[in-house]
């Protein structure tokens, strides 16, 4: 099946499962679950705090560093799963399907994680692991359409599009939940101290899979590559269709080395989305429990308002002076927020500048991100399987990243001395962008 460039009703429908699906990064990655997570791990029943510690199998774990091994895991599962089929997809041209698969397993998962109990860490934990497959794994088919749906030219602005769609929509549902969790409406209602955040979670899994439905509605079904051999077990494809993108990036300098930079720098974005909750949790001098939640929530109602704008500005910068300019602004931005946070940040006046100078960062550099890669691409049809090498490489960053920060954590008792590896992955990232030759697509 072909597909239209610049149509604007496709380009419409595809950007809007931005907006379906950005609340599963906010309100479970970064907003409401990880604080839930926090209060529930260090706090009884009755409200008194007690230890954080958990211990699993004779081991004892710091809660946050738990919290990202667990990130760690369900990242590594989405690595292994992702090329099974990104390449059948591809063969058979019907994307649309598995992103449907991955959106009603990770809505759905978002649900059962009302059920959470710390008395059963593991088992709560489930569905936390397959709601991050089901994101990340649906994410892969959707990138995949945008070298399909719109000309260079124009993927700059449709990818900046759909991430402030996708900050407002998310940003719109955490207002409602943080609506409900100051008034404690279903606590009371109910008598069920907690409800509210509970029922958060689940209204992530209403937002996502409802409005999902008109993305998969309008969207093509893709284009299907049939030059391919039909020889050799179906499951296998998708890695063979990954070691051909790994070998054909040798003859693809500009990609290569792209790569390679954004496998560092990412691996510090997406760590700070992941643990930045549970770091101002535990780092930030708060006056009191209350105020803490709320400010928390504010904060990343704040990163995400100013993300709209952030990614429109940095999609104006890199029309004005090219896409690796201006991703290299974006990480130096990066590298000073994390020097400053380490050095500089404890009260809660300071973690507000810190949130409003990561908002206008955030949105830019990964809707930049996304555009540049796609730019890079060579004239091919296998854009699931590319998209899944780019998505494999990120996922295993962010492995690294949240291991890391949670493995340094462990081993010193802070969270703040993690700080120090975000700020060598967002340095190294820096300086491997140089070596990106120049391309006539990025400038």
């Amino acid at each position: 099946m072909s597909v239209v460039n610049n149509d604007p009703k496709i380009i419409r429908a595809w950007t809007f499962y931005d907006w379906a699906n950005s609340v599963f990064p906010l309100v479970i990655n970064s907003a409401i679950f990880p604080a839930f997570f926090e209060y529930q791990t260090t706090h009884d029943a009755s409200g008194n705090i007690v230890n954080s510690d958990i211990t699993i199998a004779g081991m004892v774990f710091k809660n946050t560093e738990l919290y990202s091994y667990f990130v760690s895991l369900a990242l590594l599962v989405v690595c292994f799963t992702a090329p099974l089929l990104s390449g059948i997809a591809d063969y058979k041209g019907n994307k649309k399907r598995f992103l449907a698969q991955f959106c009603v397993l990770g809505s759905f998962s978002c649900a059962g994680l009302f059920f959470f109990d710390k008395e059963h860490i593991v088992l709560s934990m489930l569905p936390f692991l397959t709601a991050t497959i089901g994101y990340w794994g649906s994410l892969v088919f959707y990138n995949a359409y945008l070298p399909e749906i719109a000309t260079i030219e124009m993927q700059d602005k449709v990818s900046a599009r759909g991430f402030a769609l996708g900050y407002l929509g998310s940003s719109i549902l955490l207002i409602i939940n943080l609506v409900l969790i100051l008034t404690k409406t279903f606590s009371k209602l109910f008598d069920y101290p907690g409800l509210d955040a509970r029922i958060a979670l689940v209204t992530v899994a209403i937002w996502w899979f409802g409005f999902a439905q008109y993305t998969l509605k309008y969207l093509p079904k893709g284009v299907a590559n049939n030059t391919k051999e039909r020889e050799g077990r179906v499951l296998l494809k998708g890695f063979k269709e990954l070691l051909q993108v790994f070998r054909e990036l040798k003859h693809q300098l500009a990609l290569k080395r792209f790569l390679r930079s954004y496998f560092f720098y990412n691996m510090g974005v997406q760590t700070v989305m992941y643990m930045a909750t549970l770091f101002a949790a535990k780092e930030i001098d708060w006056p009191d429990e209350n105020y803490k939640k709320t400010a928390l929530i504010v904060s990343i109602l704040l990163i995400q308002f100013l993300g709209i704008a952030g990614s429109f500005l940095f999609s104006w910068i890199s029309s004005k002076i090219g896409n690796i300019k201006g991703l290299s602004i974006a990480i130096f931005i990066w590298i000073v927020i994390c020097v400053s946070v380490f050095l500089f940040i404890h009260s809660p006046i300071q973690f507000y500048c810190v949130a409003a100078s990561v908002g206008l960062v955030m949105g830019g550099i990964q809707a930049l991100s996304r555009s540049t890669y796609s730019k890079l691409l060579p004239e091919t049809k296998d854009h699931a399987s590319y998209f899944s090498f780019f998505d494999v490489s990120e996922k295993l960053g962010i492995v690294v990243g949240t291991f890391s920060f949670g493995l340094i954590e462990g081993l010193t008792g802070s969270m703040r001395q993690s700080v120090l590896a975000l700020i060598s992955f967002f340095a190294i990232g820096f300086i491997l962008l140089f070596f990106v030759p120049k391309s006539k697509n990025l400038n």
